[in-house]
This record gives structure tokens, C-alpha cells and sequence, in this order.
């Protein structure tokens, strides 16, 4: 009697989406190798919110993280002005409860610590830059900027906004610039309003601020504020600039920002890419960032890396022919994640606004609107759809 051999995975990127691969894809079976071209994977000073969505997508492969030991759940988000006024609180909780699993704010070092710990003995080779791939056999093989090969039968390009695969597979594309520049930073800081589980947005003109206690005495801020791209994309300024921006905000938004030191913030621009209705090719395809970069405004990102990791690896599981559970995994994939870019991007665009009545008719939507329009579009982004593959075996593949 014969055995099929376990298909072999080639993960390019060590990033959340990167790593969720891995564990799923070994959940189903397949050996995995990950390639990170970072030579370290070094902490990192920013932090994530992992939804309903992820870690009910999760569970369909019995990946259990054991978040509410280690994270802090979030119940609810308020909007407020620049000054601190309310403007709306969304209340998840509901939600959450009625769709069966929680909300999570985690710090990216945490989350990336519980996935490599997920993944147990698979590969993880650093300094490892992929530069190309071509088909080799019925697989495909990869070259590293080092001279470095690796072969699989599948190849997942998990490598980011700045994704070698999606190059190779798309050719040159611009980014999606929107003019304005993020700020994130996760310090050790309390302040009277910062209560347990508290997280907010502040909405100015041009200016945003979000602040979110992720518990063990540290929070995450982030702001944002309009510049022109050419400065967004390489901004070299100063705290004093970042203190200039939120002045006059709220005590809290002030302090936090004054009690973090300057080499503990780190900049980007603000930006996405149009989305692509193509994602792989043959043995190749994308996923998470790499696949379709979108921005914040959702909150979305990371969740949807892990959707689509989950994805894959019931596809990848229920067909015998891995290229047809990639074409499959990709079809079932873009109507969601074209929905969450564009909304993303829409909702980019108005925060970011400074026109007046817009920036006024912005706030009265969200002081107004009915719970039940708000409750139905929670909904929509909290629940994790069923996947259209036969459900796999869960048992762990050896590494």
C-alpha cells in the first residue's frame, strides 16, 4: 500500500499573515517552510486588533491562541471630537456574544510570539530576500537574494506591501497615496480616562487620533495627519511636530503622546494599492497585505491575513490538484477582501477630510445614524463566512 506524499509549502513573509499560514497549512497536512527577509524578527512597536472574524476563522481549524489569557477584549470604541466630547460609542459586545467569540487588542510582538510558538518545530530562515520564483516540475522554486533556493509544490507570496511575488506575478504598480502620515507607538502610560478595555478615536480636521489600552500598563496610539505624499512617505520630523499637531486635543490624546519617547514612534504614509482581481498563477499565490494592502480605517488588516490563511488551507486540503484549491481559495477570497479595501479606502478618505461640512456632516452620520445600520455593518465585517471547501482534517502535519 502507498502513502501520498505530503505536498511542501513555501511561505515568503513572517509577518502575522505569514506565520498564520504556516500554522494552518501544517494543521491540514503540509510540510512548511517559512523565508522572512528581515535577519531578525525583531519586537514590534505597534499594535493589532485581532476580531471576531480571525479567531472564529481560526477555530474551524482548532487553532486556539488563548487570547483572552494573554490580550485584552474590546467591547466597545468611542468616537470623540478633538476635545474629548462623545460623539458615538459602537458597543461590539452584542455582537461579539451573538456570532460566539470575542475581540482582541494585541500587540504584533505578542501575537507574532503566539503564532511562532503555534507553528512549533516548522522552519523560519532569516535574512532570506526572495528576488523570483519559477515553475519546476509540477512545483515551483524559489530564489533568494543570497544565492539561497527552496522548492514546494506551492508557493505563498505572505511578503507584504512590498511583495517580490506580487512584483514578479503583477509587474511595477504605484501605490494609492492619500497625503497623510501615521504615527503608531505602544508605551508604558495610565491616565484617568484610560480604563480597562478602553479604546477611542478622536476626529479632527485632517487629524486623527486613536488611543486603545491593550493592558499590562501599556497602550496604543496612533495618529494621523495630512501632508503632502512626497513628505508623508519619508517624513523626517520631530516630536515637537507630532506635540504641535494634538495641541488643544484632549488631556489624554496630549499626555500620551508627551509620555512617549521619540525613538519609540514610528512613522508610515498612509496608503493601498487599487485592488487586483489576479493573486496568483500555477503553484504561486498571494495572501494578506502582499495579496491586498488596505488601510486602517477598518481595522481589518491583520484579520483578514488570517482569513485568508484559513482559507487556503481548507482548499488546499479538499482538492487533490493544489493548483485548483489556489484558483479556488482566490475566487472565494476577492469578493471579501475587494469589499474591505474599497471600505476601508472610502472611510480613509472622509475621516481624513478637512472640509467643513463635510468633516460636519461626517460626525452627525455617526452621531445619528441607527443602531441597527451600525449593528448590521459590524455584523457583516465581525462574522467569518463558511468556507466553500470540504472541511479538513485538523491533524498536524510534521514539519
Amino acid at each position: 500500500m502507498t502513502t501520498r506524499r505530503a505536498r511542501k509549502a513555501i511561505v515568503v513573509g513572517a509577518g502575522i499573515g505569514g506565520l498564520t499560514a504556516a500554522a494552518a497549512l501544517r494543521r491540514v497536512g503540509l510540510d512548511v517552510e517559512v523565508y522572512e527577509r528581515a535577519r531578525e524578527l525583531r519586537p514590534a512597536g505597534s499594535a493589532i486588533s485581532l476580531m471576531t472574524n480571525a479567531v472564529l476563522a481560526l477555530r474551524t481549524l482548532d487553532i486556539d491562541l488563548r487570547l483572552e489569557q494573554q490580550a485584552e477584549v474590546l467591547e466597545e470604541l468611542h468616537f470623540r471630537t478633538t476635545r474629548g466630547k462623545l460623539i458615538r460609542t459602537l458597543r461590539f459586545k452584542e455582537v461579539c456574544d451573538r456570532l460566539g467569540a470575542p475581540s482582541f487588542g494585541i500587540t504584533r510582538t505578542l501575537l507574532q510570539q503566539l503564532l511562532l510558538k503555534e507553528i512549533g518545530d516548522c522552519p523560519v530562515h532569516l535574512g532570506a530576500a526572495a528576488t523570483g520564483y519559477e515553475p519546476d516540475g509540477d512545483g515551483v522554486k524559489v530564489t533568494f537574494a543570497d544565492g539561497r533556493q527552496a522548492r514546494g509544490d506551492v508557493l505563498i507570496g505572505a511578503d507584504g506591501f512590498h511583495s517580490a511575488v506580487r512584483r514578479q506575478l503583477l509587474g511595477p504598480e504605484q501605490p494609492r497615496e492619500t497625503g497623510s502620515v501615521c504615527w503608531v507607538a505602544t508605551p508604558e502610560f495610565s491616565h484617568p480616562r484610560i480604563t480597562k478595555q478602553y479604546g477611542a478615536h478622536y476626529w479632527g480636521r485632517g487629524k486623527r487620533f486613536g488611543i486603545a489600552n491593550i493592558g499590562g500598563g501599556e497602550v496604543y496610539w496612533w495618529g494621523t495627519k495630512n501632508m503632502p505624499a512626497e513628505r508623508a512617505r519619508d517624513w523626517r520630523g520631530d516630536k515637537a511636530e507630532i506635540e504641535r499637531a494634538y495641541a488643544g486635543w484632549a488631556d489624554e490624546v496630549r499626555a500620551a503622546v508627551r509620555a512617549t519617547p521619540f525613538e519609540q514612534i514610528t512613522a508610515f504614509p498612509a496608503r493601498d494599492r487599487a485592488f487586483s482581481e489576479r493573486w496568483g498563477e500555477g503553484p504561486v499565490t498571494l495572501l494578506g497585505d502582499a495579496a491586498h494592502p488596505m488601510m486602517t480605517s477598518l481595522g481589518q488588516g491583520a484579520c483578514m491575513a488570517v482569513e485568508d490563511a484559513v482559507v487556503l488551507a481548507h482548499h488546499l486540503a479538499a482538492a487533490a490538484d493544489p493548483h485548483r484549491a489556489l484558483r479556488g481559495y482566490e475566487r472565494e477570497r476577492l469578493p471579501r477582501t475587494r469589499k474591505i479595501v474599497e471600505g476601508a479606502h472610502a472611510l480613509n478618505l472622509l475621516e481624513q477630510s478637512e472640509q467643513p461640512l463635510r468633516v460636519l456632516g461626517r460626525d452627525l452620520f455617526f452621531r445619528f445614524a441607527p443602531a441597527s445600520v451600525m449593528d448590521k455593518q459590524n455584523a457583516e465585517y465581525l462574522d467569518f463566512p463558511a468556507v466553500r471547501a470540504t472541511a479538513p482534517s485538523t491533524s498536524r502535519g510534521a514539519a
